[in-house]
Formats: structure tokens, C-alpha cells, sequence
């Protein structure tokens, strides 16, 4: 009797054991466990992605200069990608045994269940073989995309480029973005993602066994629609820059040029740049590494992060900020022998000016007035020079200097204006005058500045006196919406008033002193050059400018590294930007133009087609041509190069 409850209590044990067994795995497999709901999902119902269009990106006249064009990313469910003729679909990727296998794994690491990106970005032509053989690929589908397209391959440093998230964009995204998503990362698409990106669509399809569309799932009921992001209309003339990368073909160097009524601007050339289309596409990464590796530094973004001593161009703003803190004025006059020489320090110019007032000291550069210029700012204002030297600085900072502009990009630099400790740190003392850096009174020395701000200076310039903040984005949207920082008016600190005699140096500087290069039949140009020293090698040629004098229509700032003088490289760029721009024509020489655009300066020398021969005749104008030019700037023109700024022996003296 007792065996026999003993057998009925094991054997109900037994069945409740079983029955617990069987409770909880269903319950593992309808709660915890969502593999089987997966599938069973897949097999009827799918959940398809729909990327909306990026906006795209217009000139300042409507032309387009980002667009979209379709591509196509196929995907994988590796559970339900079985008995599928691998071959074929090797043959129609372009792919091998290997790489199929390789992301066969790579898919099922994602998760066998879940759809995750087997190849992306295939190109239309591609797509449309792969999809009449879709049906032999159980657990393949392909998702729409889109991927960016530049008409006239242009303006890449300001455009910028898109690539696929990595988990830090999507940590910060809060969830917007998801793995195979593509994010702004340099240029106006980074500036702008979050009104360039527009929102992700889902839609519900309807497929059977064999991996067949049947469908909208209740006649797209639960569907949402993928909204386009914003177009951008930019500031940028297409054909104006156009040309001025033609302008900087084999060349380092930039341009900035900026309409001075409303900071818009108008050029924006970083050269040597790339062709953007490289930035898209399966080889995008071939190409990114190349672009590094090159040693012209093509995606360096140089108009906002190269930083260049501005040179003879500087002397505009030492004398309104001088005349501003009242230690000159318009007829203030200085002797120049040939020189500054004063309390040992030594600055030389190529010519001797005389008795030389400010409106002279612009038109032919004299080095000299500006060391006097500089010391006066220094050590007639009633202050320890250190002190006034502090508010030399701040009158530079309200020019735009020292400081990041605000630009609509990203890594903008804000170039470099030293604080007085570091002289006092430098001479190990507070007792520095201005014979001990005063290279810095002509743009030389410790001075650094970004083409963008020497473009934004002249715009200062060419309003008597402030500026808009320099941007690249004029309108967003259909509303074509200004951005309020972009509408605001800065003030440069200095008086209308102190602008005229040194805008009038400016314009007989083109007219007959060290721009003549430059100068245009009919529209009065005021500008500056410089011929700044370089270290490292060949001196930099910088000009910068405005046109015309009254009711100016542009600024322009152009750098040409490792060129030489000014008048022969910069001057005659701008001239010719400046013309197309306000005539829509260029009245330079064809011989000039075709020496700007065909002579290879890089330091690092690139391969090109090979050049058409001349015939002796040619050859020989075109040598007889240089020889004068160079000749009329070397008379013209100051030599910053031969500078000789002694902070040693000023050291020497001080301490004696």
C-alpha cells in the first residue's frame, strides 16, 4: 500500500515538473525570447526604412550645387537566407566567395533574426539587374537611398561631405540615428545637419515565402512618410567661384570674397582642394586616405584655419587704429631715409619716400612710417608700453582679429595676436618697448590672421567702419530664413571719419603705386599688397581689396603661398575675380591669365597633362613680359623679405 503512494506521488512530481518545464518555456518563448515572432514577422510583414532626401544646396542665384541621386542598400535576414544561388548574386555585387562570407558573419554577429546591411550604396545600374533576381535570394531586400552629387565638382571645402555614423554621433543623437545612418561631417553639411538630414519614414510591406512584395500592410495604415530635409541657398557665386579655382589650379593658397552690405560671401577657395564626388560612393574611403596622404594637404580648410602674417596689407589698420587713439592724423608726416632705424632696431624699405604723410605711406607701403606709427602707439600715450600695447591689441580684436569670426563652418580658427605677457615672458621683463617687436607695426613677426578675417577687414573698410558677421548660408528653406547672428551690425571701433585718407592711399595704390598690376578700366579699386616673409621657403603674395570705392560691392582677400610678390600672383587674381563679378567680364591680357592659371607653384609638384610647346616667339615675349613685371614690382613694391628685425641686439642694448 505504501509502495503504491509512494508511485503516485513520484509519477504527479514528474508530470508537474513537465508541465513546469513546458510553462516556462513557453514562456521564454513568448516573452523573453522574440526569435520565433521575428521570423514569423519577416515571413508576412516587413518593416522597410524610408531615408528621406537631403536638402539639397543652391548658389546665391539658384543654380544647384549639392544634389541628390539614388543608390541602394541590400539587406539581409541570415536566417532566412537559405538555399540562395550565392553565385549569381557574387557575380552581380562584384564581389567573391570570400566577401560573401565575410558579411554573411559580419549580418549574423548583428543578429540572425534582425535585417542588417549585407552591401551598401549600389548604384542604379547595379540595382537594376540585382532586382529581376531578387526571388533567388530568400531573406534579400533592398532599401532605397540616396547619396550626394556635385554638378561642377566645386567649393569642397565649403560643402563639405557626409560619411556613416559611428556609435559616438549616435550616443549624442539621443536615438535619432541608427547604425548605416549618414551624418554631416565637415563643411555646411555638418553646419547644417540637423536642417539637411530630414526624418526617416517607416513603411509596413506585405511579402510571402519566396521573398515577394504582396503589398502595403493594411493599405499603409501604419505607415509614416519620410520628410525631405530643408534646401539651403548659399551665398556663393557659382560662376564667380568657378573661376577663382581656375585661378588657384596648382596653387596654395585661398580666397575669400565677401558682398560688404550684408557679410554674405561670395567666394570661398581653399586650394589645392578636391573633387568632392570622391567623398561618395563605395570607394569613399579609398579616396579619404588618399586625400590625407597627399602632402599638398587638399582637405585643409585654409580661408578659416591657415594662419598667415598678414604682411604690408596690415598697415590699413594700423593707421585707423592709430588715428582712432589720436597719435596721427591725416596729415601727420614722417621722414623716411630709406629705413627705420631707431633705438636698434633695424626695418628697411626698398626706396627712400621722404617726408612721406598717410595717404603716401598707403600708396607706396613705407615700412618706415608705420615703425613711427607703432611707437607712437606704444610710448606716447602716457602708459608703460606694455600697457599701451594691450590697448593696441583690443583695437585689432574689434577689427575681427585674434578671435574666431562666427562663420557658418566648422574649426574655424581665430588666428593670433600675442598678449603683452608673452613679450614680457619673451624679454624677461615689463620694460619691452616697441623697438623690440617692431616687425609687428608692418604685419610681420608674431602676427597671424585667416584669409577669411583679412577679407572681413576689407569689408570693414569698404563700410567705413563695421561689418556683418561673414556667412555662407543666405536663406534656409522655402522661406529662405536668415539666421539672426547674420543680420546684426559690428562695429570696428574706429569713426567713420579716420576712413577716407587711408581709403584714398588704398586707390592710388592701384591706381599708380604698388597695385598698378591690378588696376581696372572704369571701376575705382582700392586695395593693398603684401609680400609676406616666409621660413619656410618662398614668400607668400597676398593682396586684398575692395571695388568700387563708392557703394562697394566686394572684398577680397587673396594668399598665394611660396609665390612672391603681390603684384605678380594676387593682385591680378582678384582684379580679375573683381571685374567678372561686377561687369560679368575680364579685361586682363590673355597671356596674364593664362600664366595665372597654367604656372604650377605647388611645393609638391602634381602630375598633369603635358603642356602645349610654344614657338620661340612666344617663349620669348612671354619671358620678356615676366622680366618686366618683376621688375616694375621689385621697384614698386616693399620687400618685406628683407626685413631685419635684431630683437637680439635690442635685448643687448637694453641690457647695457
Amino acid at each position: 500500500m505504501n509502495s503504491f503512494f509512494q508511485r503516485k506521488y513520484i509519477i504527479q512530481g514528474i508530470i508537474l515538473i513537465v508541465a513546469l518545464t513546458l510553462i516556462a518555456r513557453l514562456f521564454y518563448l513568448q516573452i523573453i525570447d522574440d526569435s520565433y515572432l521575428l521570423s514569423a514577422n519577416n515571413n508576412v510583414l516587413r518593416k522597410v526604412i524610408e531615408y528621406p532626401a537631403r536638402g539639397i544646396i543652391l548658389d546665391r542665384n539658384g543654380k544647384i550645387l549639392v544634389q541628390n541621386e539614388p543608390v541602394y542598400d541590400l539587406m539581409v535576414i541570415p536566417k532566412e537566407a537559405k538555399n540562395i544561388d550565392t553565385l549569381l548574386l557574387c557575380n552581380l555585387l562584384g564581389i567573391d566567395k570570400e566577401g560573401f562570407e565575410k558579411r554573411m558573419k559580419k549580418a549574423r554577429e548583428h543578429s540572425p533574426y534582425r535585417a542588417s546591411i549585407f552591401e551598401k550604396l549600389i548604384p542604379k545600374e547595379t540595382f537594376a539587374v540585382l532586382q529581376e533576381h531578387m526571388d533567388k535570394f530568400n531573406g534579400f531586400y533592398t532599401v532605397d537611398r540616396n547619396i550626394r552629387t556635385y554638378p561642377d565638382s566645386i567649393a569642397a571645402q565649403f560643402l563639405g561631405y557626409i560619411q556613416e555614423v559611428n556609435e559616438k554621433d549616435i550616443e549624442r543623437s539621443n536615438g535619432f540615428y541608427r547604425a548605416g545612418d549618414y551624418i554631416g561631417a565637415s563643411g555646411v553639411e555638418r553646419s547644417y545637419e540637423e536642417l539637411l538630414r530630414g526624418t526617416r519614414g517607416v513603411k509596413n510591406l506585405m511579402v510571402d515565402a519566396l521573398n515577394r512584395p504582396q503589398g502595403s500592410f493594411m493599405n499603409g495604415k501604419y505607415d509614416t512618410l519620410a520628410v525631405a530635409g530643408e534646401g539651403l541657398i548659399s551665398s556663393l557665386d557659382k560662376d564667380l567661384q568657378i573661376l577663382a579655382e581656375k585661378l588657384m589650379r596648382n596653387k596654395s593658397g585661398s580666397i575669400v570674397a565677401i558682398e560688404p552690405s550684408t557679410g554674405e560671401i561670395l567666394v570661398y577657395v581653399s586650394s589645392p582642394s578636391y573633387n568632392p564626388n570622391l567623398m561618395v560612393g563605395r570607394e569613399r574611403g579609398n579616396n579619404y586616405m588618399k586625400l590625407l596622404r597627399d602632402p599638398n594637404k587638399p582637405m585643409f580648410n585654409r580661408p578659416i584655419q591657415a594662419s598667415y602674417p598678414p604682411g604690408s596689407a596690415f598697415k590699413v589698420i594700423a593707421a585707423l587704429t592709430a588715428q582712432q587713439a589720436g597719435v596721427i592724423n591725416a596729415k601727420t608726416t614722417f621722414f623716411c631715409p630709406g629705413g627705420y632705424y631707431v633705438n636698434g632696431a633695424k626695418m628697411r624699405c626698398t626706396h627712400v619716400d621722404g617726408t612721406t604723410d598717410l595717404v603716401k605711406s598707403i600708396q607706396n607701403s613705407c615700412n618706415t612710417y608705420y615703425g613711427y606709427v607703432y611707437a607712437r602707439m606704444l610710448e606716447s600715450r602716457g602708459m608703460p608700453p606694455y600697457k599701451a600695447y594691450e590697448l593696441w591689441r583690443e583695437s585689432l580684436m574689434k577689427f575681427g582679429l585674434g578671435n574666431p569670426l562666427g562663420i557658418d563652418l566648422p574649426g574655424e580658427k581665430g588666428g593670433n595676436i600675442y598678449p603683452a605677457e608673452y613679450y614680457t615672458k619673451r624679454f624677461r621683463s615689463n620694460k619691452w618697448a616697441s623697438s623690440f617687436n617692431i616687425s609687428l607695426s608692418i604685419g610681420q613677426g608674431e602676427l597671424g590672421i585667416t584669409p577669411l578675417q583679412m577679407a572681413n577687414v576689407m569689408a570693414i573698410v569698404a563700410n567705413r567702419g563695421y561689418y556683418y558677421r561673414p556667412h555662407l548660408i543666405k536663406g534656409i528653406g522655402q522661406k529662405k530664413i536668415v539666421k539672426k547672428e547674420f543680420t546684426e551690425k559690428i562695429w570696428a571701433g574706429v569713426d567713420a571719419q579716420y576712413y577716407e585718407p587711408v581709403i584714398e592711399g588704398m586707390s592710388r595704390a592701384v591706381s599708380s603705386g604698388t597695385a598698378a598690376g591690378a588696376r581696372i578700366p572704369g571701376i575705382e579699386m582700392c586695395g593693398k599688397t603684401g609680400t609676406v616673409q616666409n621660413p619656410h621657403g618662398e614668400n607668400h603674395s597676398v593682396f586684398f581689396a575692395f571695388a568700387p570705392r563708392e557703394n562697394p560691392k566686394i572684398a577680397i582677400a587673396v594668399f598665394v603661398e611660396n609665390a612672391g610678390y603681390g603684384g605678380t600672383w594676387a593682385a591680378p587674381i582678384a582684379s580679375m575675380i573683381v571685374e567678372k563679378y561686377i561687369r560679368d567680364t575680364i579685361s586682363m591680357s590673355k597671356h596674364v591669365q593664362d600664366r595665372i592659371m597654367n604656372t604650377n607653384i605647388l611645393p609638391f609638384k602634381k602630375k598633369s597633362t603635358p603642356e602645349v610647346k610654344k614657338t620661340d616667339k612666344q617663349d620669348n615675349n612671354s619671358k620678356k613680359d615676366s622680366t618686366t613685371a618683376n621688375k616694375q614690382v621689385a621697384y614698386q613694391e616693399n620687400k618685406e623679405s628683407n626685413i631685419l628685425v635684431h630683437h637680439s641686439q635690442v635685448r643687448k642694448n637694453y641690457a647695457q
